[in-house]
């Protein structure tokens, strides 16, 4: 029996690792810290197979679990550590060469939850309830960290980025 519990997991990773590691970059922004995220989620997940198999929704399940990791991982210092080989003399700004990069770095600017419910509902494109359940949060939460979390992205990118990010419809 714990054989075919291995065979369901590591068929569900085979199948889904591709998506999880694209989530976990779009929060972390690092290929290296994604996989570090996905690695300990899937430790968990391999802990808790016999529950998560059993749930209603295993993707959702899977995913909550990434985004839990990643909101405990923003929460240790070494989070925040930054190593180099020299100390810049003044913080430097990313090129303005691609908007994709622009906006990836102001959306590392942003507290982690607010970061996270900006990923899970425009670059995942998933729903205010399932972004709800994914924190473990009330669906008003969500609308409030996506408003504050635009209107943040919209001071850091400046003026330009206004049309862009919608701030033309209200």
């Amino acid at each position: 029996m714990r054989d075919e519990f291995e065979r369901e997991y590591v068929e569900y990773l085979r199948v889904r690792m591709p998506h999880l590691r694209r989530l976990a970059h779009a929060l972390t922004g690092d290929f290296d810290r994604a996989d570090d995220v996905v690695q300990t989620a899937a430790t968990n997940l391999y802990l808790k197979w016999r529950q998560v198999r059993a749930a209603d929704n295993v993707d959702a399940y899977v995913r909550k679990m990434v985004v839990h990791t990643f909101l405990a991982e923003q929460r240790r210092a070494w989070a925040r550590t930054w190593l180099t080989d020299r100390l810049p003399d003044r913080a430097a700004e990313p090129p303005p060469t691609d908007d994709a990069l622009l906006v990836r770095g102001a959306l590392r600017r942003l507290p982690a939850r607010q970061q996270a419910v900006l990923v899970l509902r425009f670059l995942c494109d998933l729903p205010v309830e399932d972004v709800a359940a994914a924190l473990g949060c009330a669906p008003g939460t969500v609308k409030s960290h996506t408003s504050a979390g635009l209107t943040a992205l919209r001071k850091i990118l400046g003026p330009s980025a206004t049309a862009t990010l919608g701030g033309g419809a209200r």
